[in-house]
Order: structure tokens, then C-alpha cells, then sequence
């Protein structure tokens, strides 16, 4: 069944550097990064789908949570389509240690995806940011 996703990303910044997930696509053997988050569940709004999100995969609580944009997202990655819509919420880091170290640590359900801050200029197409559009937000 093909469906239309609907994600809420939080994008917290330390300066130029954006907090995302290593991923790797294995059916193309590209890596690429992508702010955490996921799945809006029904009866959930966007953002109580990003705290919760962030709990469950980095164990961290956000404050002054706003919506940056949304974004429409068409794709093709692991050897599938999808299509999805995307709230983007700029936030901070309840803890601020965690703003002290480059890697934060790895996502909790999947330890071989590490969380890292990375400058928004190092991303290109070796080393794409998704979802498409995101690096455009995030510079105005």
C-alpha cells in the first residue's frame, strides 16, 4: 500500500552545525544524514510526535520548540519510493552537554546509527542532507 508519511524532524544548532543521524543506503551505497524524528502517530500533533520521537531515539528533552517549515518531501532510497510531509521544528537541547562533544551518541533502538553534530556547509551529493529542501530552510 503506498501511502504519504507524515515525520516531525527537529533540527537543534550549535552555530553553523546541525544535530543529525548517520544513515547509509545500502541499495546504492550512499551515506547520508538526516536531522532525528520520525513518524507523526494518529491523534498525536507534530509536535508532540517530536518530543516523543526524540525521546525514544536519543533519550533527550527539547525546549523552545517552534515550527521552522514544512516540507514536501519525493524520494527514492532503499530501493523504494516514498513520499512524505515534513514539519521542521528548530529547538534547543534540554542538556547542555550535549552541545560539547561532536558525536552525541548513537540512536538507542539502533547502536550502529551515530548522532553527530555536522556544519551545514559539509553537506553536498557525496554527503546529501535529507530530506531535500532542509539545507534551503535552514539558511533563511
Amino acid at each position: 500500500m503506498t501511502v504519504i508519511r507524515n515525520l516531525a524532524l527537529a533540527v537543534p544548532r550549535r552555530g553553523d552545525d546541525l544535530l543529525v543521524f548517520r544513515g547509509h543506503d545500502h541499495t546504492d551505497g550512499r551515506t547520508f544524514y538526516r536531522p532525528l524524528g520520525g513518524g507523526i502517530e494518529f491523534g498525536e500533533t507534530a509536535e508532540q510526535a517530536l518530543h516523543r520521537e526524540m525521546r525514544e531515539e536519543l533519550a533527550v528533552e527539547l525546549t523552545g520548540v517552534r515550527l521552522l517549515g514544512v516540507l514536501e518531501n519525493l524520494f527514492h532510497a532503499f530501493d523504494r519510493y516514498g513520499h512524505e510531509i515534513v514539519f521542521v521544528f528548530a529547538c534547543d537541547l534540554a542538556d547542555p552537554t550535549l552541545y560539547e562533544r561532536d558525536h552525541v551518541g548513537q540512536i538507542l533502538d539502533d547502536a550502529e546509527t551515530p548522532v553527530m553534530w555536522r556544519p551545514l556547509s559539509g553537506f553536498d551529493d557525496t554527503a546529501p542532507l535529507y530530506p531535500a529542501g532542509l539545507s534551503g530552510l535552514l539558511a533563511t
